[in-house]
C-alpha cells in the first residue's frame, strides 16, 4: 500500500470525522465526495499535515507521517483555484519545491521543461502568473504540486470554478498525469461526471465517517 489511514480521527471545533480507514494501492486515483461541509477539505489537509489528527494514523509506503511537517510527507497539494506565488513567473512556481531542496540546477531545468511538456505550458514559462486563465493556472498549481515527485497528489476541488470546456480539457490532462507518472492521487470533488471519468475508486463522508462507495471496504 502506498497511503494507509488507520483509525483516523479528526477534531476541529465542533467538526468531527471518526475512525477513518483507508488503503490505496500505487497508481490508484481515488476521489472522496460527501456535501459541503461534511468534512472533504479537512481530511486532506490532515493527509498534507496541514491540519492536526485527534487520534490515529497516517502511513506512507509503511513511513508513519502521522506527525511530519508538511514538506516532510511526500505529498503534493492543489488546492482549491490552484493558488499560485503572484510574484514568481510560472517557470519559477513549477521549480519552487525543488530550490527550496536545494537541487541542482541542471536537474531544476531539466524537471521545469519535463512538467512543461507534460501540461503544455511551456510556452507559459516566462510569463508572470497574473493574467493565466483559469485552466493555465490549475495546469501550473499541478505542475509545482508534482514537481518533487511525490508518492501521492492530493487535489482540492481543482476544476470547480472552470467552465465545461476548460474543465474537459483539464480532466484529460489528469488522466495524462496518472497514466504518464504513475502517481497515486485522492481528490475531492462534487461533481459525479468528474468522478466517473477519474475515479478507479470512489469515497463517500456522510454522517461523520467515510465508506466506500458501491460496497467496497475502503481497507
Amino acid at each position: 500500500m502506498v497511503i494507509r489511514l488507520e483509525g483516523v480521527c479528526i477534531r476541529i471545533g465542533s467538526f468531527e470525522l471518526t475512525d477513518v480507514e483507508l488503503a490505496l494501492d500505487s497508481g490508484e486515483y481515488a476521489v472522496l465526495m460527501g456535501r459541503t461541509g461534511c468534512g472533504k477539505t479537512t481530511l486532506l489537509e490532515c493527509l498534507c499535515g496541514l491540519k492536526p489528527l485527534a487520534s490515529g494514523k497516517i502511513l506512507l509506503d509503511g513511513r508513519d507521517i502521522s506527525h511530519a511537517r508538511p514538506g516532510e510527507r511526500g505529498i503534493g497539494y492543489v488546492p482549491q483555484e490552484g493558488v499560485l506565488f503572484p510574484t514568481m513567473s510560472v517557470r519559477h512556481n513549477l521549480s519552487f519545491a525543488l530550490d527550496v531542496q536545494r537541487r541542482g540546477a541542471r536537474e531544476i531545468d531539466e524537471r521545469v521543461r519535463e512538467l512543461a511538456d507534460l501540461l503544455s505550458v511551456s510556452h507559459l514559462l516566462e510569463r508572470g502568473v497574473r493574467g493565466l486563465s483559469g485552466g493555465e493556472r490549475q495546469r501550473v498549481a499541478l505542475g509545482r504540486a508534482l514537481a518533487a515527485r511525490p508518492s501521492v497528489l492530493c487535489l482540492d476541488e481543482p476544476l470547480s470554478a472552470l467552465d465545461d470546456q476548460t474543465r474537459e480539457e483539464m480532466i484529460a490532462v489528469l488522466e495524462s498525469v496518472r497514466e504518464q507518472t504513475g502517481v497515486t492521487a485522492f481528490h475531492v470533488t462534487h461533481n459525479r461526471a468528474e468522478a466517473e471519468r477519474l475515479a478507479t475508486r470512489t469515497f463517500v463522508i456522510e454522517g461523520g465517517t467515510l465508506t466506500a462507495a458501491g460496497g467496497e471496504s475502503p481497507r
